[in-house]
């Protein structure tokens, strides 16, 4: 959002009651002149259907410069590098990434990465809807773009890169908060193992106690009165065949979900107050 041709906002949310009162996010106010001006050609730029061509490094625009300033920023990290955003996954930001981790460099996110292999945590506290990546504790990026490539590469997105200590101290303090806020909660083998245990036993008795048939009864006669004539003892002993190897697959899949969700909850740590999280 431009103000007067002198004040840019640049937010991570959308001006929605779900994104400013119930979801992570952030925004920036700068009277920087070269951002302004920038934000200001795009503008003119979308509004008369024309193309554009970036004139400044800091201010990203996707599918134009945002790729390329990324992923140097990325390459940049040193020591320290946070980031915010829901869906990590482009493939080439995701190497780069790794290259840095493998350097020594400390990488948190706070959000979703694909793959799994970057030390991550889901936001607890509320909707995470920003995208933000602080570097070295010295530089930022805030802006629309997702770390994945339709956002890079398919979509009108914009973000800006930032050295403002202020407004990176606040970045700093909310993440550690956020971060601290979201940990995994410790887990004990030992009543991993008997919570697994425990769902496998119960999954057992489930599967055995469950009948199929009353099932087939119901499927034959529905066959009959579609058939509209009596069945062959061959044709009906088909049906209560196929009908029990397809109830045999689906209980053996519920009970195997019934294995994992029990094992991953029957036994899980109790917090103030005597409820489970």
């Amino acid at each position: 959002m431009l103000v007067d041709q002198k004040e840019l906002y640049v937010l991570a949310f959308n001006f929605t009651h779900l994104d400013i009162d119930h979801s992570r996010s952030f925004g920036l106010i700068t009277r920087n002149p070269k951002l302004v001006q920038e934000a200001g050609r795009l503008f003119n730029a979308d509004t008369k259907r024309q193309v554009y061509k970036p004139g400044h490094a800091k201010f990203l625009v996707s599918p134009v410069n945002a790729r390329e300033e990324l992923a140097a920023f990325v390459k940049g990290a040193k020591k320290e590098l946070l980031i915010y955003d829901p869906k990590v996954s482009d493939r080439a930001i995701l190497r780069l990434l790794n290259e840095r981790l493998r350097a020594g460099v400390e990488i948190r996110v706070i959000g979703h990465v694909s793959g799994g292999r970057l030390p991550s945590r889901e936001l607890k506290r509320m909707r995470l809807h920003t995208r933000v990546m602080i570097r070295d504790r010295r530089q930022a990026f805030l802006g629309s773009q997702s770390l994945r490539q339709l956002e890079l590469d398919a979509r009108r997105e914009i973000g800006v890169i930032f050295r403002d200590r202020s407004a990176i101290a606040a970045l700093l303090r909310v993440f550690k908060e956020d971060w601290a806020a979201s940990e995994p909660a410790k887990r004990d083998a030992a009543s991993d193992r008997l919570a697994t245990k425990t769902a496998k036993k119960v999954a057992k008795v489930v599967r055995n106690n469950i009948s199929a048939g009353p099932v087939v009864k119901q499927v034959v006669k529905a066959v009959r009165q579609k058939a509209d004539k009596k069945l062959t003892k061959e044709v009906e002993q088909t049906v209560k065949a196929a009908v029990k190897v397809a109830i045999g697959d689906s209980v053996k899949k519920a009970t195997k979900e019934a294995v994992k969700t029990i094992a991953n909850t029957a036994l899980e740590p109790e917090v103030a107050g005597g409820q489970k999280r």
